[in-house]
């Protein structure tokens, strides 16, 4: 057997590699470099504290992976189980809380909900004045996507997958109702199957195909900060669910400030947007994570940022099937493609090699819940 993987971020490189060990015949069709799309520009959370059953499913398999990372592949990836802590102001947010809670702790995440004080003790730099309740799990934390993608792509090789950088699909062919092979400047690729793991190109790779995909490509931000106060290595990757600011220690004391504040959110060209950070947005992100911490006093220096895409849905949730006959779609993560791409590998792998996915069930992942009622949206979005 044969494929086509659209797409060298960690999901591509991912299902590559799974693609590879089960013996199929692999190529990787990258339009830039090796993740030049997302993965490089992702802040590498890992997280299992989500609201929709799959995803928790989703990260609960793939940490399995990034727990033995070092050791499956060879190489640190500066993983650290720091926690994630999500914080709420509102009643109303705090109100999803205690059934989130109860759905994660029965597929085995030991999250919990918090009062303000606990809170406080588990990231000493929050106001607990600011916020009525927490939720913590000791199993999130984050990774350096960098040294993971890299991981990913040595592993490919090794295996025999052909990465083809600087190669963009053009075009996608079908006989019939069944997609056969893809059309690259240098020719045309025939496949038993291709995968489109494309991401903020998702959707230009399925219309290609006769396919309507809802996924757009969003533009987010990130600042590395040098805080007034040095954020202790052992803070947790905490977020204020009713800002939408968060932040997370980097190195020597250093943070990354994230959040999307506008109430605009147009889609982007992916292959035209500023990736560069706005320094008005970095000002708006320090000033918002230091309204509820007491790290980000005045004297704190914004160093340098970073812009990316996420590639997102309506319901915040993937899309991870066979689209079509010869046509596996794993896209569409808004924002949580690294932290699910080693299962997303795996589960691709069965798709393609034995018809359907057993590791987790993704039915609630299909392109079809759309617009018929069946969608559950993802409110642990960060």
């Amino acid at each position: 057997m044969n494929a086509v993987v659209v797409g060298g971020g960690i999901v591509g490189l991912s299902s590559a590699y799974e693609l590879a060990v089960r013996g199929v015949d692999v190529v990787v069709c990258e339009k830039g470099s090796i993740g030049s799309g997302s993965t490089e520009r992702s802040a590498g959370g890992i997280r299992t504290q989500f609201s929709t059953p799959v995803n928790v499913d989703l990260s609960l398999e793939s940490i399995r992976v990034w727990e033995s990372f070092d050791e499956r592949f060879g190489t640190p990836i500066d993983y650290r189980t720091n926690g994630y802590l999500f914080l709420a102001r509102t009643a109303e947010t705090a109100a999803t809380f205690e059934s989130t809670v109860e759905m994660q702790n029965e597929r085995g995440v030991p999250s919990e909900i918090l009062d303000p004080e606990q809170a406080a003790n588990r990231c000493g730099g929050i106001d607990p004045a600011e916020f009525v309740a927490a939720t913590y799990s000791p199993m999130d934390g984050f990774a350096d996507p960098h040294l993971a993608l890299q991981a990913y792509a040595r592993a490919a090789a090794e295996e025999g997958v052909d990465v083809r950088t600087k190669t963009p699909v053009v075009d996608v062919r079908r006989n019939g109702d069944r997609v056969t092979g893809v059309e690259t400047p240098g020719g045309r690729l025939e496949a038993e199957v291709v995968i489109n793991a494309a991401g903020p190109w998702a959707r230009e790779i399925a219309a290609m195909a006769g396919i309507d995909l809802p996924i757009a490509p969003k533009r987010r931000q990130i600042a590395v900060v040098e805080p007034e106060t040095p954020v202790p290595s052992t803070d947790p990757l905490t977020v204020d669910l009713d800002s939408g600011s968060y932040f997370r220690p980097e190195r020597d004391g250093d943070a990354l400030v994230g959040g999307h504040f506008a109430d605009a959110d147009p889609d982007r060209d992916p292959d035209a947007f500023a990736t560069s950070m706005d320094f008005e947005w970095a000002v708006d992100a320090l000033e918002a994570v230091a309204d509820w911490t007491s790290y980000f006093g005045p004297e704190s220096a914004i160093k340098r940022g970073w812009a990316g895409l996420y590639a997102v849905t309506p319901d915040d949730n993937a899309i991870l099937e066979e689209t079509v006959p010869g046509l596996v779609t794993a896209a569409g993560f808004s924002g949580h493609g690294f932290q699910h791409a080693p299962a997303t590998g795996r589960i691709v792998a069965e798709l393609v090699t034995e018809g359907e996915a057993t590791l987790v069930d993704v039915a609630a992942l299909s392109s079809d819940r759309f617009g018929t009622g069946d969608e559950r949206t993802e409110t642990n979005v960060v």
